[in-house]
């Protein structure tokens, strides 16, 4: 079971809209459960690279199953780097949630342009208010 096109653009939205109260700008990505992306959206004024980053956090979450900052503690505590994975799209910055629905992983999502706290605390807001 994947995330349907809908309920990604309702995530989509609703971090945007939480972003718009706040008067801040991010980047926002919805992928499928294989890391694919579904929805993304950047504000006007979100950093480029957010954007980049975003969609590398909703891969990670949803390919991994687990917040994709525990990939980058997981390095760090065994010595490895990033390439372990073998996958220039996995990350291990904080941002990015698997999304589940059912007790199963149908995507993952990702945000960037604030602190990595920050950005995963917005990806929960969002996904609490579309009901995940």
């Amino acid at each position: 079971m994947d995330i349907t096109y809908q309920e990604a653009k309702a995530l989509v939205e609703a971090a945007i809209s939480l972003a718009m109260q706040r008067n801040i700008s991010v980047s926002v990505a919805v992928a499928d459960s294989h890391g694919e992306l579904v929805v993304y959206g950047r504000m006007d004024n979100a950093a480029l690279h957010s954007g980049v980053l975003a969609q590398a956090k909703a891969y990670t979450a949803a390919r991994e199953r687990k917040p994709s900052f525990e990939n980058g503690r997981w390095a760090r505590e065994t010595n490895k780097d990033m390439g372990y994975w073998a996958d220039p799209k996995i990350t291990g910055m904080g941002g990015g949630l698997p999304i589940f629905k059912n007790k199963m992983v149908i995507g993952g999502m990702g945000i960037s342009g604030l602190t990595e706290e920050e950005d995963e605390q917005l990806v929960q807001e969002a996904m609490s208010q579309c009901g995940f």
